[in-house]
């Protein structure tokens, strides 16, 4: 979204900026390490840094400063009371219920495939299911099914943009890494309507996944299922899986 200069908010934008600065590499930044990642001067990040510590949306211990619970309250807010999460879940549990097996609906937001509802595996311990499936995790589009679904769904010209200077990050042996390598698996995506991933964003974790699409043929979410612990082999999860997730996605359209 594009607003006039005179309705842009400069120290909110920033104060964001710094908040955003935390992550899984960084949980706990000092004014230095903000003011680098934000993009500030060490004054101006610590200045933001102290306040959002006093609204109590940081802890700190007089010179680091992590993320407190209670910047919870925006995820939190979002899934309460955004339409498609609610709209997703039955759909989800019942995947589940069916097969046994764990199912999300992602979002994409940038360069991070974000997951908005899920469910886990009936009956399957905790501990077998692969690693940040929780919701709100954050998770690298190019290394993930449901991220390369959405990639996908934008026209060529938008995704050489999205793609044109990124560091396409190595999380296993499997990662694809190289531009061009990610263009051919995308235009496969798009040729297929469905993507399937094994071990490049964890290693023992596969996925298939397929876009949720409006009632106006626009991609909105996309759906896939999770499996850990098994090496499968595509056709055989083309054949198990594939038709359910089509046949969710045609279920939840009029939803979207």
């Amino acid at each position: 979204m594009t607003i006039a200069k005179a309705d842009f908010i400069e120290g909110i934008a920033k104060g964001m900026a710094v908040l955003e600065s935390f992550d899984t590499e960084r949980q706990r930044l000092n004014a230095t390490l903000a003011a680098e990642r934000a993009g500030l001067t060490r004054a101006a990040a610590r200045r933001h840094l102290l306040t959002l510590a006093h609204l109590g949306y940081l802890e700190t211990d007089g010179s680091y400063f992590w993320m407190a619970p209670k910047v919870l309250r925006f995820s939190g807010s979002y899934l309460a009371s955004s339409r498609l999460p609610r709209a997703l879940q039955p759909t989800l549990n019942r995947l589940a219920a069916q097969t046994g097996e764990s199912f999300s609906a992602v979002v994409l937001d940038g360069e991070e495939a974000v997951i908005i509802a899920r469910s886990g595996a009936y009956g399957t311990p905790t501990r077998v299911l692969a690693y940040g499936l929780h919701l709100g995790a954050r998770l690298p589009a190019h290394a993930t099914s449901t991220g390369r679904v959405l990639l996908a769904a934008m026209a060529p010209a938008q995704f050489t943009q999205w793609l044109k200077g990124r560091h396409l990050a190595r999380l296993t042996p499997h990662t694809t890494t190289q531009a061009r390598g990610l263009r051919q698996l995308i235009s496969r995506v798009r040729k297929d309507d469905y993507c399937f991933a094994s071990e490049e964003h964890e290693l023992g974790v596969q996925a298939l996944a397929v876009p949720l699409r409006d009632m106006q043929g626009r991609t909105v979410a996309a759906l896939n299922v999770v499996l850990s612990g098994t090496r499968y082999q595509e056709e055989a999860l083309q054949r198990e899986m594939l038709p359910l997730l089509f046949e969710a996605a045609r279920e939840v359209r009029s939803l979207l």
